[in-house]
């Protein structure tokens, strides 16, 4: 395991302070305010905590209400809304310096067997012959060089790998609304499926709202032409999957408009099967020329 993995592990470690209250802290991000991908992995590690561990994560539905300090600690109270015989529900604020920053609801179910359809996988190339994170990072002569190396730090426990140019590599003319990622954990985790799922939600905000950036030509906050964040966030998890394995981001935008843009994604596993869909709208602002 990379050390960068641990430091990840350990951050969504929470800290259990009181019956229903954990407490969380930050990591550097690419923007200066909390990573939104670590407040809900951090609040679903909460929910989770309340839970039986027969009952697996299968959705949940977020809204990120204001930036988070990454200089305090975060709390966050769990309410058990429901404990039924098949599903359990679960909600989750974040606080921090009094006020919500973020609301969480999740639900979880015991295992069952149902009726069996899916979408099938659209075609991509194998994970193994792109280029790294890195490699395509450093590639772009025009990105700062503290900016790469802001984007290499708060990825550094994922091995994430774009298929085509990212919107930072290659903006200026618009281009279709679809873009897919492979990712997977530096280094194997334990067989915790919460933990696989937390880590999914984690990686999940890094790259869905690119497809809104791609339609219209914007490089996206690494280049400063666009300002943006995360409204809501929701995500549905299908069939089990290990996060420490390849999956396939494959995102698109359908619309954008009144300063948002909507992404939508599938997530598959390497040999085909649809694991998680997810669905983000953020704020996406072309900053105003003095």
């Amino acid at each position: 395991m990379s050390e960068a993995l641990q430091s990840l592990l350990d951050l969504l470690d929470l800290e259990r302070i009181e019956e229903d209250i954990y407490r969380g802290h930050s990591r550097s991000a690419v923007v200066p305010r909390v990573f939104g991908g670590q407040v809900a992995a951090q609040a679903l590690v909460a929910a989770g905590r309340t839970v039986p561990a027969d009952r697996h994560a299968h959705s949940l539905h977020a809204y990120f209400l204001r930036p988070g300090d990454p200089g305090a600690p975060i709390v966050y109270n769990v309410d058990r809304l429901r404990d039924g015989r098949s599903f359990t529900t679960r909600r989750v604020v974040a606080v921090q310096h009094g006020k919500p920053i973020f609301g969480l609801s999740a639900s979880f179910q015991t295992y069952e067997e149902g009726l069996d359809h899916q979408a099938p996988m659209p075609a991509a190339p194998d994970p193994e012959t792109l280029p790294t994170g890195e490699e395509r990072l450093r590639s772009y002569p025009h990105l700062p060089a503290e900016t790469v190396e802001r984007f290499l730090e708060a990825r550094a426990a994922v091995d994430l790998r774009y298929v085509d140019d990212p919107p930072f590599g290659d903006f200026g003319t618009p281009r279709d609304p679809h873009s897919q990622v492979w990712f997977r954990t530096n280094g194997k985790l334990a067989d915790d499926p919460l933990l696989h799922v937390v880590l999914a939600t984690y990686v999940s905000d890094m790259t869905l709202l690119d497809s809104v950036l791609l339609a219209h030509g914007r490089g996206g906050w690494a280049v400063g032409d666009v300002v943006g964040a995360s409204l809501d966030h929701a995500m549905w998890f299908h069939r089990p999957f290990r996060a420490d394995e390849w999956l396939l981001y494959d995102q698109q935008s359908p619309s954008a408009s009144g300063g948002r843009g909507l992404g939508q994604a599938r997530i598959h596993t390497q040999d085909g099967r649809l694991a998680i869909s997810v669905v983000q709208e953020g704020v996406v602002r072309v900053p105003r020329e003095h």
